[in-house]
């Protein structure tokens, strides 16, 4: 019976429902991923590798379905969910500043707390020569 009645729509109408459908799908999880990343915090914390990989995850899979085409004429419900992923990619434009500034903080002391280990034994081995 499902059959018989996609048969009687437009390849064109099938394809954007899909496509609306997929996106509807994405956007609910871009939300919940920058949902998270900024929940309760002015500006962001900074991503887990969780929160990163699902972001990449959701925007890759929309990439690939946008590569595909999008038809020129598109209906309402297909416009909606393209401008909600539209709002969703620049609200995480927007988080990736203040993702990127923690980043660096960490790598920097991440650095230094590798570094002091390495002094400490330069350090030492300088004071075993001068004895």
């Amino acid at each position: 019976m499902l059959a018989f009645a996609q048969e009687q729509l437009p390849q064109n109408q099938l394809a954007q429902d899909q496509l609306a459908r997929n996106l509807r799908e994405t956007n609910r999880r871009l939300r919940f991923w920058l949902d998270s990343l900024a929940r309760d915090q002015a500006p962001p914390g900074a991503a887990t590798p969780q929160q990163t990989a699902g972001l990449l995850s959701e925007l890759l899979r929309a990439g690939e379905w946008l590569r595909a085409g999008v038809p020129q004429e598109k209906d309402p419900e297909l416009e909606t969910e393209l401008g909600n992923y539209r709002r969703n990619v620049e609200r995480l434009r927007e988080l990736l500043p203040f993702i990127q500034e923690l980043l660096l903080q960490e790598k920097t002391r991440l650095d230094a707390a590798h570094a002091r280990p390495e002094r400490a034994a330069e350090c030492s081995q300088g004071s075993r020569r001068t004895l």
